[in-house]
Parts: C-alpha cells; sequence; structure tokens
C-alpha cells in the first residue's frame, strides 16, 4: 500500500477573446488546467479544437501586474480588469484577450493544490 497521496487537478473554465483585424472578436471558452502531480510549475490553455498551450505558472502570475515574458508566451495586464495572453508559434501570433477575474481564482487555487499533502491543515 502506498502511503502518497496525489493531489488533483485544477481546472477553471474561463471565455477568451481571440484578437484579430476582425471588426468584431470571437469569444471563445477556454480550460485552464494545473496538474500538480505532474509539472508543478505549469499552466496549460486548452482551446477548442484540442489546441493546449503549457507555460510556467509564475509567468502567468507575473503578467498580471506587467508584462512577462518565457519563450513563446507573452502575459501582460490590459487595463484594470483584463490581460493579454500572446503565443508565439511557426504558425503565427495569437492574441488571446481574459478578464483578469478568472485568472486570479484559477491561480489561487493553483497555490492550494501545490501544498504539499503532509503540510495541509
Amino acid at each position: 500500500m502506498s502511503n502518497s497521496v496525489e493531489s488533483p487537478s485544477v481546472v477553471e473554465h474561463a471565455k477568451a477573446r481571440i484578437i484579430n483585424d476582425a471588426p468584431h472578436y470571437r469569444s471563445v471558452p477556454v480550460a485552464l488546467r494545473y496538474e500538480p502531480g505532474g509539472d508543478a510549475d505549469a499552466v496549460r490553455c486548452v482551446f477548442p479544437g484540442g489546441t493546449e498551450w503549457a507555460f510556467r505558472r509564475e509567468l502567468l502570475e507575473a503578467g498580471l501586474r506587467a508584462p512577462a515574458r518565457g519563450g513563446p508566451v507573452a502575459v501582460w495586464p490590459c487595463g484594470r480588469a483584463q490581460v493579454i495572453v500572446e503565443f508565439h508559434s511557426p504558425d503565427g501570433v495569437s492574441v488571446i484577450q481574459f478578464d483578469a477575474r478568472p485568472l486570479v481564482r484559477f491561480l489561487h487555487r493553483t497555490r492550494e493544490g501545490a501544498v504539499a499533502p503532509a503540510t495541509r491543515v
């Protein structure tokens, strides 16, 4: 019998707006995922159709307050209530706008999930 306790995944559903040259922005559902049993430093944005981007949780945290970049992902605040996440790939750049509130809630839940089971109260 194993004494290890597997930490549960954290999933937060959010709406995001794809920013492009079109006159109207298109909203899409995004699943924000954190798997503490896997790479405890990574968060994932999963888009419709299965497109998934993984990047450091600290990048998302820093980008809520000031522009931050890590490899092909950049995050920065946009006003007081929104956040821009920019994904670079060989196919181009995707610019996504989120309301900050679900991102903050998600990060709070990931910090709770990152606490080692032995230290939980």
